[in-house]
């Protein structure tokens, strides 16, 4: 199945207090950790960069939200857009521990569902997920009301849930999904890939 991976750098980065997308990670930085990823699984990848048009110096096309101030899901709805009839693989930058072969299975998962999300002990992981062309009409509609949640669309398409049972082959479910946030989150995930 051909698939488009999507980097999603579209955040403030308020609590970080500098773009979390620049920060360094390895040999790259979270951004250019991000799109490595995401090309074991996906034939093209893209940046989706919020607002405003960034990250151009990276090679790949960078998209940016059709809806203002709508956070996530208009970064999920110009992906799709951009994804012309294929699905998406999406993937939060501030994700780091994310493995490539998580992002394989869910990608793999993808037949007979329109979506396929990820479920840690947190909760759900919208920004760790595969939506395929059915979600962008109701990601839409999402967009014009007034939740903008990223499950706000889900009761009206096929999803299939990754319980932390499954997640448990990829790593500690609990850790899978450790978001950098703020400048002690980088720390902590800094330290646990060392």
């Amino acid at each position: 199945m051909s698939i488009v991976g999507f980097a999603v750098a579209g955040g403030r980065s308020q609590r970080m207090g500098r773009d979390k997308a620049l920060l360094p990670w390895g040999e790259t930085d979270l951004l250019g950790h991000t799109l490595c990823r995401l090309r074991v699984v996906a034939e093209e990848v893209c940046i989706l960069a919020g607002p405003r048009a960034r990250y151009g110096d990276r090679g790949v096309p960078v998209c940016v939200d059709p809806v203002p101030d709508a956070g996530p899901l208009a970064g999920v709805r110009a992906g799709l857009e951009r994804a012309r009839g294929r699905p998406g693989l999406f993937l939060g930058i501030d994700l780091p521990l994310v493995p490539p072969a998580l992002l394989a299975r869910l990608a793999e998962l993808g037949a007979g569902f329109d979506a396929v999300v990820p479920v840690s002990p947190r909760g759900p992981q919208p920004l760790c997920a595969l939506y395929g062309p059915a979600c962008l009409g109701p990601v839409r509609r999402c967009l014009v009301g007034s939740d903008r949640s990223m499950t706000a669309f889900w009761a009206d398409i096929r999803v299939r849930e990754v319980e932390p049972v499954e997640l448990a082959a990829f790593g500690d479910p609990a850790m899978l999904f450790f978001n950098v946030n703020a400048p002690e989150d980088y720390d902590r995930a800094r330290v646990s890939v060392v």
